[in-house]
């Protein structure tokens, strides 16, 4: 099982770019159209949050567009530039969102089980995880304690050593969060976005991992009390394979032109 993981793309309405600057549009189409040249191809797609700027239907309408031609299923949560509400209406048509309440599901028909976290405190940098959103986490993992999973959500409940990311963070509930990752040994990786650059730690007992952005990347600087930039770094995805025996195996696969594939040796 392959599984592509999207991140941050922060999409604007037509027309519009990102701090005056950047086109978002142009980078997803790219990744997009990277996801499609991959061989083998991604089983399915995860979408861990900051899909669009500001939560507005008409950007919801152009991210739907811009992925349509993925025939893979993809799959969605909020993160703090995201809006509950005009989410949940952009993508009923997929069966995967509740009705009402938090946008959390489960995806159970492939050999890694998908568990989406909704952490978004709507109007807040932060991420949270009330109670109410771990009890049916805790509920769903206790459901098949033995099939391998991935749990996936916007908000890391990690520190990453750049102090601005690290103060908007999982903020409520990372405590509990850990308490059941501990608890449940089948789960595999913690996928998150909203740093923008590709991080990996060992945490409670698994694996944590945050992918980058498909756009604009947060500037690596681990000074105390350092300002919040950004680099034009090349935009990737993460790519978490699952390996029987092994477990889940992540890479980095850049977006772009490069030279190659070229052989290391004359032959």
């Amino acid at each position: 099982m392959l599984i592509a993981q999207l991140s941050d793309m922060h999409l604007r309405p037509e027309g519009q770019l990102l701090y005056d600057r950047i086109d978002t549009a142009v980078f997803l189409e790219r990744a997009v159209a990277h996801v499609l040249k991959l061989d083998p191809q991604p089983d399915v797609v995860l979408m861990s949050g900051d899909l669009v700027e500001a939560g507005r239907p008409e950007e919801y309408a152009r991210l739907q567009l811009l992925i349509a031609p993925l025939p893979m299923p993809v799959y969605v949560i909020p993160g703090n530039h995201d809006a509950r509400e005009p989410l949940r209406a952009a993508f009923a048509d997929k069966g995967y969102f509740p009705a009402s309440g938090f946008l959390q599901y489960a995806v159970d028909d492939r050999p890694v089980r998908l568990l989406a976290l909704d952490t978004l405190v709507e109007g807040k940098p932060h991420g949270a995880l009330c109670a109410t959103r771990l009890a049916w986490l805790e509920a769903r993992l206790d459901e098949q304690p033995q099939k391998p999973t991935l749990l996936f959500m916007h908000h890391p409940p990690f520190e990453c050593g750049i102090e601005t990311f690290d103060k908007s963070r999982l903020l409520e509930g990372a405590d509990q969060l850990a308490a059941l990752v501990r608890r449940h040994g089948n789960v595999e990786r913690v996928a998150c976005g909203h740093v923008h650059r590709p991080i990996q730690v060992r945490w409670a007992g698994s694996l944590a991992s945050i992918a980058p952005s498909t756009a604009h990347q947060a500037t690596l600087d681990l000074h105390e009390h350092s300002a919040l930039t950004m680099m034009m770094e090349p935009p990737a995805i993460a790519l978490h394979q699952w390996r029987p025996g092994t477990g889940l195996v992540t890479h980095v696969s850049y977006v772009g032109d490069f030279e190659g594939p070229r052989p290391f040796r004359k032959i």
